[in-house]
């Protein structure tokens, strides 16, 4: 059965309430469209049996820089905490667009010892990984494609303006100048030989947001995050974005409950998810594959432009699941968007998607998607699993400790309800992915008050890995702000990443920290203070 939560419909509410922008005839240049390059000497496919050799080398590299700060911050918050044989950490950031991406911005602040002084900051340096999907895409995004700067900065110089004036409200001051630019980007893809959708306009309107640089930062690559100085030092943790499959070949939609989830990090982009069971190289996405190999004499670079894939981390355009002639004529942003494409072909059902040249046609292993010449993803969270944990899930990865900041809009709030984790859970059971702990469903989250405090789940289990689960919360904010609000005032965006923070710290509880580095010590197998004990007994499920 297809899942779609509300959030999808109601964002797709705004794109039509947003009034179209007409635009001149584009007479500039675009960096946007992939290009021919030589091939790699490596294999461009391979079978899913763990993690590749480079992400292997990068994480052994990051988790001696990241055991370090978080024994660090273990002495910082007590110092009889034994520091060798550290597990390894991530986080997630759930989608939920802007008020995930603002509140998961507050949860990182306080985590960051560059940007903030309370009990938990040094924790963000000892992070191993981290993930996100749709607005948690956004976020992780416009960290890794910028270099990894604070989110202060972030803050000051980009968003604060970014989504004051944003782009996708297309009567804005700045509108402009960047629709007719972004028309070349899409005009320029086309040329290309590939089809644009409405994810190409979405992602590229997105980017201006959350993106240095020119026309959006148009010249970000995912794969392009691997040469930034922060990663090349590995002082940041391994980023990975989520999308799902549609078997839109099979006449479907939507994406049902156990729909294959793709990943796309610096490295590569694929599946551990039977039926896919493969992944390809990240910066040679768009390359035309038969069987693993290339059936050009070249290979494609810039398909991987990082506004498309967090576009493609978020489209909900599926949702209208209707023929074209229909949806351009919508008014507002989705008729604007797909008058930016219908310059370069006829609209069909398939500019509802995002779509991959497929890397794994007529590839064995891939037997869900061999057929196939082209993928079509979507947003990461449709299936009902708004939280990116599938591929910490993955034995090869070795996470003993997930953060999972979840901002999805399950009530009538736009609030967690826990049922999103529950429904991971579930899949996971039946994926084989037995180290995730056991999780109730959203009426005991409801009864419990879990939806309103952090709470560890797998803390008496050495056999899964602990889940750290710190749901948005109005602390100190109204934070339950619809999905579908795209522009935050310079107010409102503070005091949503303040409240984040609020978040991370369960109201800035005194004694919150030393229990957050109890229950991560605690996977290490060390003795432990006593006063932990506390900890557990108030905070752990179970």
């Amino acid at each position: 059965m297809a899942i779609l939560s509300t959030k999808h419909f109601v964002l797709l509410a705004l794109f039509v309430y947003f009034n179209p922008l007409t635009f001149a005839a584009p007479v500039v240049i675009s960096g946007y469209a992939p290009t021919p390059a030589t091939c790699p000497s490596t294999p461009l496919v391979r079978t899913a049996s763990g993690t590749s050799s480079s992400e292997s080398a990068y994480v052994a590299a990051r988790k001696s820089v990241a055991a370090a700060a978080l024994g660090n911050w273990l002495k910082k918050v007590d110092s009889s905490f034994q520091t060798s044989n550290l597990p390894t950490v991530a986080l997630t950031t759930s989608g939920g667009g802007l008020r995930s991406l603002l509140t998961g911005a507050g949860v990182i602040q306080a985590l960051d010892s560059r940007d903030s002084n309370v009990g938990t900051s040094g924790l963000y340096q000892g992070l191993t990984y981290e993930a996100g999907l749709s607005g948690g895409a956004w976020l992780l995004s416009s960290l890794a494609g910028n270099n990894y700067p604070t989110i202060s900065s972030l803050q000051n110089n980009l968003w604060t303006t970014a989504f004051a004036q944003s782009l996708l409200a297309p009567n804005g001051p700045l509108a402009g100048p960047a629709y007719a630019q972004i028309s070349a980007d899409i005009s320029a893809k086309s040329a290309a030989g590939f089809q644009p959708t409405l994810v190409d306009p979405y992602g590229r309107l997105l980017s201006y947001q959350l993106l240095y640089g020119p026309d959006g930062g148009v010249t970000t690559d995912l794969s392009t995050v691997s040469t930034l100085s922060n990663f090349t030092s590995h002082n940041v943790p391994y980023p990975v974005i989520t999308a799902l499959n549609v078997q839109t070949a099979s006449g479907v939609c939507l994406p049902p409950a156990n729909a294959v989830i793709y990943e796309f990090s610096p490295y590569e982009f694929g599946s551990f998810d039977n039926g896919v069971n493969a992944f390809t190289q990240t910066k040679y996405l768009g390359t035309s594959l038969s069987n693993g190999q290339p059936t050009k004499s070249t290979c494609e670079v810039n398909y991987d432009n990082l506004g498309f894939i967090l576009g493609t981390s978020s489209d909900v355009f599926n949702a209208l699941c209707t023929t074209f002639p229909a949806v351009a004529s919508m008014p507002g942003l989705i008729g604007t968007l797909a008058g930016l494409i219908s310059q370069t072909h006829a609209l069909t059902f398939m500019d509802e998607y995002a779509l991959y040249p497929n890397p794994f046609y007529q590839y064995a292993p891939s037997s869900l998607v061999s057929a196939q010449k082209t993928l079509s993803l979507v947003d990461g969270g449709e299936s009902h699993q708004n939280n990116p944990l599938f591929p910490f899930l993955q034995p090869s990865r070795a996470i003993d400790v997930i953060l999972v900041n979840d901002n999805s809009a399950d009530t009538s709030a736009n609030f967690p309800d826990g049922s999103e984790i529950y429904q991971t859970y579930q899949q996971a059971q039946l994926a084989g992915l037995t180290r995730m702990p056991v999780i109730p469903p959203s009426s005991v989250f409801l009864a419990q008050g879990y939806t309103i405090r952090p709470t560890f789940f797998g803390c008496n289990d050495n056999g899964k890995i602990t889940i750290v689960y710190l749901p948005n919360h109005n602390y100190t904010f109204p934070s339950g702000q619809s999905t579908s609000k795209l522009q935050y005032s310079p107010a409102e965006t503070d005091g949503m990443i303040k409240n984040g923070g609020q978040v991370a710290t369960y109201g800035g509880n005194a004694t919150f920290a030393k229990c957050l580095a109890c229950v991560v010590v605690k996977k290490s197998g060390t003795a432990l203070p006593a006063d932990c004990a506390q900890c557990f007994m108030d905070f752990c499920y179970n």
